[in-house]
């Protein structure tokens, strides 16, 4: 009579079996791609409690059980004043998959609540901040966070139309604050209509935005200029199923050669510049 698994292999047979196109697969082709992960990385696993970084903590556990390369994980979760409700689906979320958090506290909640502009910039600000300091603290060279695949072309659409540049998410960047310290972005492949599959197959129910500012203004995220974009990109998707793999694809397939302007490093460069030596 075969054992019962427990729920934390369930959760990990789905992503091995059901989900290894739509999840392990993609996660493991970003891993390589754009070497995230390298021998004797100690890697902060940053867990806000949603469905992303769940899913990104509970990846980066099962490749280091499987992987050659060995590394060393923390899974880190900053409460920044979580409502006592929230912090306790995150614990108890934590202990259905078998992960293993490290939980510290902040106040920026009520630091972002008393600022009249730009409040969700100055907490996703400090959110990044206090992790980068806790992982140094822990002897980690290396945050991981859960911006998926979605949240790289949204990024890139609201850059164009809102921000007048064309200006994508990096699946890796050093930190200019804290010396020696990277953020990688493991599900930087992964699309998150497939993220919401695996949640729902599994029976888990992850927090969204947990500040405090939304829940008392939902209307207000709902016109939010991300949605605006999400919508649109849905609508698009709706005559051509490829238009989200075709605003990914463009971000790696950039012709600098066509752009009357451009930064790198930066400075601005104009294509004027080097328009003479160019033959016809």
């Amino acid at each position: 009579m075969s054992k019962e698994l427990e729920f934390y292999q369930q959760a990990e047979r789905s992503i091995s079996k059901k989900y290894r196109k739509q999840l392990w697969n993609p996660f493991v082709e970003a891993v390589k791609k754009y070497e995230l992960i390298k021998e004797g990385d100690k890697i902060a696993a940053c867990i806000s409690g949603g469905k992303d970084s769940m899913l990104m903590a509970k990846l980066l556990q099962m490749l280091q059980r499987y992987s050659d390369i060995p590394f060393e994980l923390e899974f880190l979760v900053m409460d920044p004043g979580y409502s006592e409700k929230n912090r306790e689906k995150i614990e108890n979320n934590a202990a259905k998959l078998n992960i293993p958090v490290n939980i510290f506290e902040s106040d920026i909640f009520a630091i972002a609540d008393s600022v009249d502009k730009t409040p969700c910039y100055l907490c996703a600000r400090m959110r990044r901040g206090h992790l980068y300091a806790k992982a140094k603290e822990l002897g980690c060279n290396k945050i991981a966070l859960g911006h998926h695949l979605n949240d790289v072309i949204e990024t890139t659409v609201m850059a164009m139309l809102y921000g007048s540049q064309l200006q994508a998410m990096l699946p890796k960047l050093h930190s200019t604050n804290f010396e020696g310290m990277e953020l990688i972005r493991p599900l930087y492949c992964v699309r998150e209509d497939d993220i919401i599959s695996w949640a729902k197959y599994n029976g888990l129910d992850f927090i969204r935005c947990a500040c405090k500012m939304t829940e008392r203004s939902a209307a207000d995220v709902g016109e939010s200029k991300r949605l605006e974009v999400k919508q649109l990109i849905k609508k698009l998707c709706e005559d051509d199923p490829n238009v989200e793999k075709s605003i990914f694809n463009s971000i790696h397939a950039v012709c600098l050669d066509t752009f009357p302007g451009y930064k790198s490093g930066g400075e601005y460069h104009n294509y004027l510049d080097r328009y003479d030596i160019y033959d016809e």
